[in-house]
């Protein structure tokens, strides 16, 4: 709520408690259509303000209130933004998600992306500023509402994923996923990101390679993810989209059943 805006509407949380041995917050009701819902008319008229929803998180200041979990979720405490990267590319026993990497190792072709992933976002890293931006990673996911107007955002919530670090990786957000949305795979928008940085007079330095970083970082870890969750046609999804990021030759399909 702290950082709620005009570009930035985030719901009015009403009450916290716990409950059920965990716990509940009850925000304000808001209604509209789902951001990755929109196809490309909806997204094109939209597209203005999505662009200044993304500047208003670049610009939020960070938070340095005691008890922030954004404080404390192990990039203000001597670890870089690239040890963050990496960090997630070691399967921890002790995560929630642990045994991924067993899972992937038994398919060899499973195993293999994994390997060239990780060796292309190892040698992209250099190219990744060690930057501090309040990162939201959940944009797609039933998270954002678009208002009656098409034009503006309704409501933004769920910031459970939220971190520290580059803000082009909320870009590759969008650029890794356009494919599963129609509105999204219609637009260019990586072009409209460029084109709106330069109309503003921002310099982002190495662009496409921290681009591309983020974008094999989005598919290692969504890889990691439907390794663990078990669905094997999200396993395969993710597995050709990371190897169209990876330009490398994309998976035999399953047999037919």
């Amino acid at each position: 709520m702290s950082i709620a805006g005009p570009d930035l509407p985030v719901p009015r949380v009403l009450e916290v408690g716990d409950a059920f041995d965990g716990a509940y917050a009850i925000s304000e009701l808001h209604a509209g259509r789902f951001l990755e819902t929109l196809d490309e008319p909806a997204l094109r008229l939209l597209l203005p303000a999505l662009l200044r929803t993304l500047d208003a998180l670049r610009l939020v200041p960070l938070p340095t209130y005691a008890g922030c979990r954004w404080c404390t979720d192990g990039l203000t405490d001597g670890t870089s933004w690239r040890d963050w990267l990496l960090a997630a590319l070691v399967d921890n026993p002790d995560d929630r998600v642990g045994g991924w990497r067993a899972t992937l190792a038994a398919s060899a072709e499973l195993d293999h992306l994994f390997v060239e992933g990780e060796r292309a976002l190892r040698a992209l890293l250099g190219a990744c500023p060690e930057l501090r931006h309040v990162l939201h990673l959940d944009l797609l996911n039933r998270n954002v509402l678009v208002a009656d107007d098409g034009r503006s955002f309704e409501a933004i919530f769920d910031w459970g994923c939220t971190t520290y670090g580059d803000f082009l990786y909320e870009i590759a957000w969008f650029t890794f996923w356009a494919p599963w949305h129609r509105g999204l795979a219609a637009v260019d928008f990586r072009g409209e990101i460029r084109r709106h940085y330069a109309a503003i007079d921002l310099d982002v330095p190495n662009f496409d390679e921290r681009l591309r970083c983020y974008e094999v970082h989005i598919g290692l870890t969504h890889l990691a993810y439907c390794a663990f969750a078990g669905g094997e046609t999200d396993l395969l999804a993710v597995a050709r989209r990371l190897q169209e990021v990876l330009e490398l030759p994309l998976p035999p399909q399953p047999p037919a059943r």
